[in-house]
């Protein structure tokens, strides 16, 4: 039984309110991780701005 299993098996138990939480904990995590790749993709951008942007690759852009 994997991870995945073992907390459907968990929650199947809960009372409707802490089921809720569960869930509520479960989206908290999905947003958090989605914000740091969000935030590491905006860092990355001056970085490959430098690199991207210039005059050697140009013939790049044309493809």
């Amino acid at each position: 039984m994997n991870v995945a299993d073992k907390i459907c098996e968990k929650v199947r138990d809960l009372p409707e309110p802490l089921a809720r939480e569960v869930l509520d904990f479960i989206k908290r995590i999905y947003s958090q991780h989605d914000i740091c790749v969000e935030e590491m993709k905006k860092a990355q951008v001056s970085v490959m701005q430098q690199i991207w942007g210039n005059k050697e690759d140009d013939i790049w852009n044309e493809l």
